[in-house]
């Protein structure tokens, strides 16, 4: 089994930034419902922590507080560049270290959490479906850079 200790402190941060980056990445997407896109993100990582014993790797990281990169960016498609950067460079990072169960429960983590934050708020008011489809473009972003 893979644990934080198999990491040095810079390679753990870059684990750690890749489900907040997914995260920030639907909250910015659209306009709107911020508020509940960034506790819904809180609530998915409460979620997976009361799953604790599937996968100690992932126990460590929802068990870490979800952090987010405060950096100025100069535009929007920087912002996006930079979060999806972060979850490529996680991605790799693990595909050097963790098993390959450990990589897609790690995945499917990132996911769980980017449409949880997608169907937090409904952007265009009463619609069945509450995931816009900006929200819907982020998710499908997510899921290419985690590969």
């Amino acid at each position: 089994m893979t644990t934080k200790q198999d990491f040095t402190q810079a390679e753990w941060e870059q684990v750690l930034e890749g489900p907040p980056s997914a995260g920030m990445l639907v909250i910015t997407a659209q306009r709107g419902g911020t508020f509940r896109e960034t506790v819904s993100m809180a609530k998915a990582y409460t979620e997976a922590r009361k799953q604790h014993g599937q996968s100690e790797l992932l126990d460590e990281i929802a068990a870490a507080k979800p952090e987010v990169d405060h950096t100025r960016y100069g535009s929007p498609e920087e912002l996006k560049t930079q979060l999806l950067g972060h979850l490529r460079d996680a991605v790799v990072l693990l595909e050097g270290k963790a098993t390959p169960q450990e990589l897609q429960e790690y995945k499917g983590f990132v996911v769980t959490l980017a449409n949880k934050v997608a169907s937090a708020h409904r952007e265009g008011g009463r619609s069945e479906d509450p995931i816009s489809d900006a929200e819907r473009t982020a998710i499908d972003e997510v899921a290419q850079a985690l590969g």
